[in-house]
Formats: C-alpha cells, sequence, structure tokens
C-alpha cells in the first residue's frame, strides 16, 4: 500500500495524481517547485520500479516539465531525484528563472521556504488545471 513519506507531507502541498505519481507542491513560493511521487510501495531507486514504471515515471517527468518550462516560462528547468534526506522515491521538477532569489545555485537550502499563501495556491492550480487536461486527477 503507497504511504506519502511524512517529511513529504509535512513540506508540500497535495494537487493531484497522473497514472504512476502523485503530485505535490513544495510549499515554497520562492520557486513553482513540484514533487511527483511514484505510488508504489517501499520504492527508493528508479531502477527499483518494474520497467514499464520507470517510462512512465520518465513520460510523466517530461510531460511535467515541459507543461511548466512554457506555463512558466522558465529560463530553465531543474529536474532531480536525490533522496538523501527523504528515501521514498521522488522527481523534483522546478521552474528556473534567471532572477528568482537563489539564480544560478541550487535551491536547496539557499533561502528560507515562504509558504504560499490561499490566494496563491487557487491560482496555481486554476492554471494547472487548464494547463495538465484531462488525463491529470486533482486533488479536491
Amino acid at each position: 500500500m503507497f504511504v506519502l513519506d511524512s517529511r513529504l507531507q509535512q513540506d508540500t502541498l497535495p494537487i493531484g495524481d497522473f497514472a504512476l505519481c502523485r503530485l505535490l507542491l513544495s510549499n515554497d513560493s520562492n520557486y513553482p517547485w513540484f514533487i511527483l511521487v511514484p505510488r508504489r510501495d517501499s520504492i527508493s531507486e528508479v531502477f527499483e520500479l518494474s520497467a514499464q514504471d520507470q517510462l512512465q515515471l520518465w513520460q510523466e517527468t517530461s510531460d511535467l516539465a515541459g507543461t511548466l518550462k512554457e506555463l512558466f516560462q522558465a529560463d530553465k528547468m531543474n529536474v532531480a531525484a536525490l533522496g538523501n534526506v527523504v528515501s521514498q522515491l521522488h522527481m523534483h521538477v522546478i521552474v528556473r528563472h534567471r532572477d528568482d532569489c537563489a539564480w544560478p545555485a541550487p535551491v536547496w537550502g539557499k533561502h528560507p521556504a515562504r509558504p504560499y499563501t490561499a490566494e496563491q495556491i487557487a491560482s496555481l492550480r486554476k492554471r494547472l488545471r487548464t494547463a495538465l487536461g484531462d488525463s491529470f486527477r486533482f486533488e479536491e
């Protein structure tokens, strides 16, 4: 049974589900920072997924990154699966702009997180609802 890591639960806001992955929003309005978590039990590495799930993970990651790049007019997309703090397999998909507060450094630990306001979350969800299409299931 799939259970989301407690640290991810604490630091993110749920958005919804792709075919394989739960989509989360890092609660840090410094950057549009999304996290994909395959809904598979006890997986910490990409190679532990079945071959089909590996392909699905990369497809969902690529589709999300492309959508976000266009939606946010990104200068660069950062995509990473590190898992040094949270061992549950998850992919970071982060929109970067040359004028963001951490550019060109990585976002990790650069600045304190600024939680989203309710208005910012509502606006972001509205934009995503249009961009992600019918194959994505939003959490209500």
